[in-house]
């Protein structure tokens, strides 16, 4: 490890920082959702393939990298493969992170908003059209994207063990009570049983192309492959710390989440006798409804579920917000030796400046189009659909292909059989998977 580099304090202590990279937005707001869109059980049962077969290879390849340098994106593919063009890979996976937080940051933006909602007054009875008279003004979501921001630069400027690694320790095992409390309390709700079918009874008629393709996205998505985050943890990792257990700690953390995400949500949704496939709204529009609706009776009760619900989406999204904002902080320090105080407030004014756009674009921009799309959808599907997709197929193939076996079988550890199961996805199944995803992405 390099001299005076910041490392993580412990093998626990990586795998909460990794599992904060990975649990956020993606697990609490667009699992639920997208379980609605695509038929409820089935789509979990290709999830759960897919985490398993396909993302955690990808995610062990990324976290393999990282490790035997100890060097953010750019670094690394220069220490493994000097004067090649694998570098280009590693600039790749310092810009992706940047546009993906620019509009993750205002979807976290509006989880403050909304926290703040449920604090001051709760939800009444024209909650439903609150999101939608929100998003549309300029300055309140330009505000609470601004906050959101600055929340995370101040997390990240506090370094690796005081900033992120006593982030991660506090707020995860926080936000997993938080979401068992409120799975108890939607799981009780009249009604909710037909939620929990919908969750755990798969309709394999409704298997489609589509479908294996969006689970499979959604658990890339989810475990933020591809873009930098989980090399950048691993580098802070300590040389006797084990990738494999860590990264396999990693992805059952995020499995479990999302599940629990659903079972939140699911149940309630189902209880109030609403349709589940209401899409990127669900969060933002339909449950506010469901927190008037239950307020009808016990106002108090709405009340505490709301603010505990919202409370747990703006920590969720930090989680994730300071791993995406650490690859380009990591970059800037090591790589153009700049200060990490000047790092964080250069990005912090890059990733505002595009996040702006994002927000306006559903107000005053909302007119604007490129290549026929918003400005917030096209840094969305861009990344998710490309970018995300672009980087996790190199990496895959440098590990596999690039680099020596020996070594990957050094930092990913295992014995003989594990590691051969594993380094067979890595080289040959995972790369097959993520073109078909490419190209589903194409063509569907």
């Amino acid at each position: 490890m390099a001299a005076g580099r910041e490392h993580f304090g412990s093998s626990t202590a990586a795998t909460l920082a990794m599992a904060g990279s990975a649990i956020g937005l993606g697990n609490i707001w667009r699992f639920p959702y997208m379980v609605g869109e695509h038929g409820g059980a089935v789509f979990i049962v290709v999830y759960l393939l897919s985490a398993l077969l396909l993302s955690l290879p990808i995610m062990l390849s990324e976290a393999v990298i990282g490790k035997a340098t100890h060097a953010g994106t750019f670094g690394a593919m220069e220490r493994l493969a000097p004067g090649s063009r694998w570098k280009w890979l590693g600039l790749l996976t310092v810009v992706t992170p940047m546009i993906i937080l620019s509009y993750y940051s205002v979807v976290g933006g509006w989880s403050l908003r909304f926290f703040g909602e449920a604090m001051a007054r709760g939800f009444d009875a024209g909650a439903e059209s609150f999101f939608g008279r929100f998003i549309a003004s300029a300055w309140g979501p330009l505000v609470c994207h601004t906050l959101f921001l600055a929340l995370t630069a101040g997390i990240v400027l506090g370094g690796v063990k005081s900033g992120i690694e006593r982030f991660n320790k506090i707020s995860l095992p926080l936000l997993f009570a938080l979401m068992l409390v409120l799975m108890g309390y939607s799981l009780s709700l009249p009604g909710s049983r037909a939620g929990v079918a919908y969750l755990l009874r798969p309709d394999f008629s409704k298997l489609s192309p589509s479908l294996v393709a969006a689970a499979m996205g959604q658990s890339f998505f989810s475990l933020s492959l591809g873009v930098g985050t989980i090399l950048t943890y691993a580098s802070y990792m300590k040389k006797e710390d084990s990738i494999l257990r860590t990264g396999i700690g990693t992805a059952g953390f995020d499995l479990l989440f999302a599940l629990i995400a659903g079972f939140v949500i699911m149940p309630a949704v189902f209880a109030a006798g609403i349709q589940p496939d209401a899409g990127p709204g669900l969060i933002f529009e339909t449950l506010p409804f469901i927190f008037a609706k239950m307020g009808a009776g016990a106002a108090w009760l709405s009340r505490a579920v709301s603010i505990l619900f919202f409370f747990s989406i703006v920590i969720a999204a930090l989680t994730s917000s300071i791993s995406m904002f650490e690859v380009g902080v990591a970059y800037l320090v090591e790589e153009r030796k700049m200060s990490r105080t000047g790092a964080v407030l250069l990005l912090f004014v890059l990733t505002w400046s595009l996040g702006a756009l994002c927000s306006l674009s559903f107000g005053p921009l909302s007119g604007t189009r490129i290549l026929g799309e918003r400005i917030f959808d096209l840094c969305d599907r861009m990344t998710s659909d490309y970018l995300m997709t672009f980087g996790s197929l190199l990496f895959v193939l440098f590990a596999g292909w690039k680099m020596d076996r020996a070594r990957v079988r050094s930092e990913l550890g295992g014995d003989g059989r594990l590691f051969g199961v594993l380094y067979f996805l890595i080289r040959y199944v995972a790369p097959l998977a993520i073109v078909a995803i490419f190209i589903s992405n194409l063509i569907l």
